[in-house]
């Protein structure tokens, strides 16, 4: 009997002590990380709370990040039955000679919406976003009044706008929708991307899916398109990081390395924006500093000591925590 009280007693002041240091670390998290970026902003997605923000209303280029609009146009239509991810999309001249991340498509070749929109997701190709907005929207002019319109409809500032539908800088591009002016870009603010982000989540979930896919081939070509977001999980790599399914990198010489990601850990989803760092690198470094502040902030105590539980394989102790209340 004594042996169990003592095994008790000692199990309780484990318990503390733990207890005592997630605290404190709970604490240390009430600091908020210094991020290197022009702006950025966290979102606990669950409730739409702004957890951090700098610079989060002021209206930068998001290169690439854009396409989040697009995806979301073109999946909406696809919901709404206006299209089919089997349809037949023949390649034009105008998507052929797009710039920047790129598949090299060939005037007059063709290729499923679903082909098409996966590498977008995938590889961020500007080609294919192009020629998928040509076959949504007739033009891609047609489609950027589209992704215009669905901003103001989800609730986006005015401080953002598309001008085109790959968020390629204008004046470094020979090509541009007709009808819009050359010397207007796409600006988003980092608040507005975070909010279409969770938008988009929510309505189409399977988004989520189709980002992470580490690779993809394209159909009659032997080409493989590795995934640009190098925070994936499932990667491995020097910034992988536990829980990140998504969404979108960026980059431009006007915008620099930009990036939209987002985690979930222990039922907690988190969407962080970086605009505007100086490497490519960069930008997961400095998405890696706002998740780790978001889910100290954002995870109890207790979830927090459930999940060192289970990562030190102190099954019994879990079991003895978990039953009892304090």
């Amino acid at each position: 009997m004594k042996k169990r009280w003592l095994w008790i007693v000692i199990i309780i002041i484990v318990l503390v002590l733990i207890a005592t240091i997630i605290s404190g670390y709970g604490e240390r998290a009430g600091f908020k990380p210094r991020v290197e970026a022009k702006a950025v902003v966290l979102m606990d997605m669950s409730t739409g709370r702004i957890l951090y923000s700098h610079n989060g209303d002021v209206p930068l280029p998001p290169a690439g990040m854009a396409k989040l609009m697009t995806e979301l146009v073109i999946l909406d239509d696809i919901k709404s039955g206006l299209r089919t991810w089997d349809d037949e999309v023949q390649i034009t001249g105008l998507a052929s000679k797009t710039t920047g991340a790129k598949l090299a498509l060939k005037h007059g070749e063709i290729f499923t919406v679903r082909e098409l929109f996966q590498s977008m997701a995938v590889y961020n190709t500007n080609d294919a976003s192009v020629a998928l907005a040509e076959h949504f929207a007739g033009s891609e002019e047609a489609f950027v009044r589209k992704m215009n319109d669905k901003a103001r409809k989800i609730g986006l500032s005015d401080q953002s706008r598309f001008v085109n539908t790959t968020g390629v800088d204008n004046k470094s591009s020979s090509l541009w929708p007709l009808g819009v002016p050359t010397d207007m870009e796409t600006v988003m603010t980092a608040e507005d991307t975070a909010k279409l982000t969770a938008h988009l989540i929510t309505s189409h979930p399977d988004i989520l899916s189709m980002s992470s896919k580490t690779q993809m081939k394209l159909s009659g070509r032997n080409l493989y398109l590795s995934n640009t977001n190098w925070m994936l999980s499932t990667l491995g790599g020097p910034y992988s990081y536990e829980g990140t399914d998504g969404l979108k990198t960026g980059y431009s010489a006007n915008a620099g390395y930009c990036f939209t990601g987002t985690a979930e850990q222990q039922g907690t989803r988190l969407i962080a924006v970086v605009m505007g760092t100086e490497s490519r690198e960069a930008r997961f470094e400095e998405t890696r500093k706002l998740f780790d502040y978001g889910f100290a902030k954002t995870l109890t105590w207790r979830e927090r000591l459930d999940s060192w539980f289970m990562q030190s394989g102190t099954a019994a102790v879990l079991s003895f925590h978990r039953n009892h209340k304090y």
